[in-house]
């Protein structure tokens, strides 16, 4: 079925323009602190020479994430937020989509990895240091990016394939899989599921 969707329309998170003002102003302040108290721990880690274990080295990419993270929602909330007509492309709907489950997925695998890093800290202690190299650390964060990576292509592929042919209004804020589903031209009880086991593996 051929796909004559160009872009989304957003709800959003009210129709009232009071609250729209005041969601404005609210996760504008939000995101500026969340932006600026990560920015302050990458910073202090990178200076500072005591804040060299892996703990940290792990503390700095979530923080690195959690900047992505933010950023892949929260500009266009807000900005959305002073818009009459809150629309996106269909492209831009992807690439939302796409980052949102990477840098999502992929904050999920450092917080187990730092969970990791913490038992190893606690139950073997005398070896901490010789388990938890530099090398070992790296190729935990690539990992977590590969892994995040993979999640997000299968969400997007799944996703994208999806014939979309007139319903273009999508009852959220962002571009997510579950209310896109909810607008395709198709039965998607079997990409549903796939989806639900994708996301429920990685939780």
């Amino acid at each position: 079925m051929e796909n004559n969707v160009t872009e989304f329309i957003f709800m959003g998170l009210s129709q009232n323009e009071k609250v729209q003002q005041l969601c404005f102003f609210l996760f504008l302040f939000f995101y500026m602190i969340l932006m600026t108290g990560n920015f302050l721990i990458i910073m202090t880690i990178q200076r500072s020479p005591n804040l060299n274990s892996p703990m940290y080295f792990f503390l700095s990419f979530l923080s690195f994430v959690d900047i992505c993270y933010s950023s892949v929602t929260a500009p266009k909330l807000i900005v959305d937020s002073q818009a009459k007509v809150k629309s996106i492309s269909f492209a831009g709907c992807m690439v939302q989509l796409f980052f949102c489950h990477l840098f999502g997925c992929t904050e999920i695998f450092i917080l187990t990895v730092m969970a990791y890093d913490r038992y190893v800290a606690i139950c073997k202690p005398l070896h901490y240091m010789t388990i938890m190299d530099r090398k070992v650390c790296s190729v935990m964060v690539v990992t977590c990016w590969l892994g995040g990576f993979v999640h997000s292509f299968i969400q997007t592929i799944l996703t994208v394939q999806l014939p979309f042919c007139g319903p273009n209004l999508i009852d959220h804020y962002f571009c997510d899989v579950h209310p896109l589903l909810k607008l395709a031209c198709t039965d998607t009880y079997v990409v549903g599921l796939i989806v639900i086991a994708n996301s429920g593996m990685i939780s």
